[in-house]
């Protein structure tokens, strides 16, 4: 039987996440300042009442709002001690490539044990022609991330999904970059390894894609922390 599509609420409730917090950040709703009611964003965005909510639980998650009860939702103070100290590093660093590959380890690992669970033929097809069109990394970045998020829209969860593109569009293009070029052989283990992750897929093998997605991106990691010894020998 054909699983029913996921429900399209999370991704209303994602677009209406940047476009409050560009508000927030931009500065045009100040900490303190009392948010919109959830009459006045249903009705200024055209979504549900139940997106609003959604929406505004992700902000409170994320620390850009507070709600009181009986009162209202308010921006909170996002500055922190040390947040003026000029301490982040450039984007598409190695450092930054670092972080972002652990940030990668607690989203992908999982969502490729759940998509062998849950793949249909033609996902299985999509990724396979992932990897033929992109064999290294420096054939094309943007080919490469399609092979990941393809992994994450097996698993039918907008949640994944919407991470993996909020993130990867902006984050996970640069990690290539910042990284040394590889070798041929670890181009070619680069290239196993995420043969291995589909290969586990198909078999619908949750444990098998679980592992070979974590030794695949610990293997990066590593790769990563070694372009950060370099920079800083």
């Amino acid at each position: 039987m054909q699983r029913a599509s996921p429900d399209r609420r999370p991704s209303l409730a994602q677009r209406l996440v940047l476009e409050l917090s560009e508000k927030i950040v931009s500065g045009e709703w100040p900490a303190g300042s009392k948010l919109p009611t959830e009459q006045v964003l249903t009705e200024a965005h055209g979504v549900s009442r139940t997106t609003v909510r959604e929406a505004l639980s992700r902000l409170q998650a994320e620390g850009l709002v507070e709600t009181r009860r009986g009162i209202g939702t308010f921006v909170v103070d996002t500055v922190r001690p040390g947040d003026e100290q000029d301490s982040t590093p450039e984007k598409g660093t190695a450092c930054d490539a670092v972080a972002l590959i652990e940030l990668r380890l607690s989203l992908e690992v999982e969502a490729a044990a759940i998509a062998a669970q849950r793949a249909t033929p033609a996902q299985l097809a999509a990724m396979g022609a992932a990897l033929a069109d992109a064999p290294v990394p420096e054939a094309s970045v943007s080919q490469d991330f399609a092979f990941h998020l393809l992994i994450a829209q097996c698993t039918g969860n907008s949640f994944f999904i919407d991470a993996m593109s909020h993130l990867g569009t902006t984050l996970m293009a640069d990690a290539p970059r910042a990284l040394p070029r590889l070798s041929a052989a670890q181009r070619e283990r680069w290239q196993h390894e995420r043969e291995q992750i589909l290969a586990s897929i198909t078999r619908k093998d949750a444990d098998g894609a679980r592992a070979a997605m974590r030794l695949h991106l610990v293997n990066l990691l590593q790769h990563a922390r070694s372009a950060v010894g370099a920079r800083d020998a």
